[in-house]
């Protein structure tokens, strides 16, 4: 019996990565703005019904794939703190984590800023956005974390101030300059202001406002 239970949540979990796989093909294509359940199923090769059996509306679906989001982000952070001794190399490589994934993964990282605006406005949490909410705080734990090892390692300085408060700043830093990157590549082209030049500034600065002893 739990044999056949676990084949069926099995096979529940890979269909439900499929239709998410072809809502991120839709939106590649067309944008988030576009994307309707039928051509979900369409991608998907299964029936508009089968599509909302899983999620209720392409909103539900935005939810998906910003929880796919975060899993894949808290991946890429503490593949690139590993092998980083002080809490500063590891914020600085979760920057960078931050940044291709941001170049690499632009459907995911429009997720995570439509997530964000439209939780700012959302009056209590739900079973839509809860995943998301989780997915967010253990990124939040991971940066809270390399805040604490800084401080105690003395890579960053003591009176910083809360880590949690740090750690946000630095995600909204960072998350800002990406944006800016995304909506305003041609106004910093013109300028001659590379991205590669804007994301490393940032960095610069970030932790340098940080930085405890040498």
């Amino acid at each position: 019996m739990n044999d056949l239970a676990d084949r069926r949540r099995e096979e529940k979990e890979r269909r439900r990565d499929e239709i998410l796989d072809a809502a991120a093909v839709v939106v590649t294509e067309i944008g988030y703005d576009k994307l309707t359940m039928g051509l979900v199923a369409q991608v998907a090769r299964v029936s508009r019904a089968l599509v909302y059996t899983y999620f209720a509306d392409t909103q539900a679906l935005q939810w998906g794939l910003c929880e796919r989001a975060l899993d894949q982000l808290h991946l890429r952070f503490v593949a690139g703190s590993q092998g980083r001794q002080s809490g500063r190399d590891q914020l600085d490589a979760m920057g960078t984590a931050y940044i291709a994934f941001a170049q690499e993964e632009p459907v995911y990282f429009e997720a995570l800023a439509r997530f964000e605006a439209q939780t700012g406005q959302a009056a209590t949490p739900d079973a839509q956005t809860d995943p998301c909410l989780a997915g967010a705080d253990r990124l939040h734990r991971v940066l809270t974390d390399a805040i604490r090892l800084g401080i105690s390692d003395g890579s960053i300085r003591t009176d910083v101030g809360d880590p949690d408060v740090v750690a946000t700043v630095l995600w909204g830093f960072m998350h800002g300059v990406i944006q800016l990157v995304a909506t305003k590549h041609e106004v910093l082209g013109f300028r001659g202001i590379t991205p590669q030049q804007l994301f490393a500034q940032a960095s610069a600065m970030a932790l340098a406002s940080m930085r405890g002893t040498p």
